[in-house]
């Protein structure tokens, strides 16, 4: 299957591989991917600090997120792409180099305009980070460890997710918000180092081969089109967009059909494994995301439970992940893979099921137990689903691979949001939640969580056809 054509990728199946390289690179990439979640859970709890601070509207304030994620699903795919071609360390160092300069930047700022801008500089870096940063392990590692450095890797994501309300919510409190953005750069500058004095060698899959530009200018409009008209489609200027974009993306196939060196090889989604481990991945990420949202607003305005405590209810669900992923990882080594995604997919679908019935006298009982099961279903299906997708590519196409499947994450993070803003405004319209219409947002809550429910058992149809071999 593997097919490098330098030195440093054939050496990936030497059983006398360097071993501090394969540490190395497993520790700069999870430190890389720790930093990213960290960032965006840990932003959430500091944007009305900011919109004091920097006297921003709430359209200014939406943006400063909105772009991060924006910017990160645009350009991950071409980063992925010319990872392959002029080496992954080599994108993925530039992409810390341009996370860390922009995570200075966004932390001097001195308004909301300039702020936006540096977080759509940091998206753009973390592009860059995480096009490469399973193609890198997937480099390095040989497929009988690739579970458990991808276990770790999935760990990493979901610890940033976990203390970044908590140790955000800490930092923006005591020491501005402002914090949150400087506390990257020590973290940043470590990398660097570590990258440069231990990480050696390159690792190519496609060296020699053009870079396919017009491909990527207009996957990269088109996806920024069909995300943002998703997330605004509760509106006629969104549908309009999001129409665009999907026009955009007919274009975008056909081309690729039509080149020679294309950013996205569509021939790895003809293999059932490769393209039905993607869909589940989309699907599981639609399923979930949308849920902090939801139970922040349900705790703090239905339950009258301050920030600090709904951050530590909602984080039980990303530190079962953190706990599962390099376990199950490692046994997904051993293990048919396959039995881990369809568990997952069931146990997070039951979850979601319970968090549907919550009301006002509810017992805080009841959502722990629902996001307990979220975090369990995720545990179980992260990381060996990722393994079963690169498992079934070539080795050329790694960073294509890693792309496509961050790309599946991204859009399904902004579609499942899409989803909650669009029911929301079904029921409740443009207003703030106040007693007066607790009862209708109730509805819309539970009428979220159905459809979430309902898209994960969809994840669980697709797991279960992807079980053939």
């Amino acid at each position: 299957m593997y097919e490098g054509n330098n030195i440093s990728d054939r050496m990936v199946y030497d059983k006398n591989y360097d071993k501090k390289v394969k540490n190395t690179a497993l520790l700069v990439v999870a430190l890389g991917s720790f930093l990213i979640p960290f960032m965006g859970s840990s932003l959430n709890i500091a944007l009305p600090i900011i919109q004091k601070d920097l006297a921003v509207n709430i359209i200014l304030l939406s943006w400063i997120p909105t772009v991060f994620v924006l910017a990160n699903a645009a350009f991950i795919l071409p980063f992925g792409r010319l990872g392959d071609i002029i080496g992954r360390k080599k994108i993925f160092t530039y992409g810390i180099i341009v996370y860390t300069v922009a995570s200075l930047l966004a932390g001097i700022s001195n308004s909301g305009s300039t702020l936006i801008i540096f977080s759509f500089m940091q998206g753009f870096g973390c592009s860059m980070i995480f096009a490469t940063g399973v193609a890198l392990l997937s480099s390095v590692y040989p497929s009988h460890q690739r579970g458990e450095a991808l276990g770790i890797y999935v760990t990493a994501v979901y610890i940033g997710l976990f203390l970044g309300p908590i140790l955000g919510g800490f930092l923006a409190q005591n020491f501005g918000w402002r914090s949150i953005f400087l506390f990257n750069i020590p973290f940043g500058l470590l990398l660097i180092i570590l990258i440069k004095l231990r990480l050696l060698g390159e690792w190519k899959g496609s060296e020699g081969e053009k870079f396919e530009l017009k491909g990527s200018l207009i996957y990269t409009l088109s996806i920024v089109a069909v995300l943002y008209g998703f997330s605004t489609f509760q509106n006629s200027i969104g549908r309009i967009i999001l129409l665009a974009g999907v026009l955009g993306f007919a274009v975008f196939i056909i081309n690729e059909k039509k080149s020679v060196t294309p950013i996205l090889r569509l021939s790895i989604f003809k293999s059932r494994v490769s393209s039905l481990s993607a869909l589940s991945l989309l699907l599981m990420n639609i399923a979930t995301t949308a849920m902090w949202a939801l139970l922040s607003l349900y705790f703090q305005d239905i339950l009258h439970l301050g920030p600090q405590i709904t951050a530590l209810i909602i984080s039980v669900q990303p530190l079962m992940v953190a706990l599962l992923s390099t376990p199950v990882g490692r046994l997904s080594d051993r293990i048919d893979k396959r039995i881990f995604a369809v568990a997952g997919m069931v146990v997070t679908t039951l979850g979601l099921l319970i968090l549907s019935q919550l009301n006002y006298y509810t017992s805080l009982l009841i959502p722990i137990t629902g996001l307990i099961l979220v975090g369990i279903g995720l545990g179980l299906f992260a990381s060996p689903t990722t393994n079963r997708f690169i498992e079934s590519i070539e080795g050329r196409d790694y960073g294509m691979g890693s792309a496509t499947l961050s790309t599946m994450i991204y859009s399904g993070q902004t579609m499942s949001l899409g989803i909650m803003l669009f029911i929301f405004s079904i029921f409740l319209g443009n207003v703030q939640i106040m007693p007066s219409n607790f009862q209708v947002f109730l509805i819309s809550l539970k009428t979220a969580f159905i459809v979430f429910a309902a898209v994960s058992g969809a994840g669980l149809i697709v797991s279960i056809l992807n079980w053939k071999k």
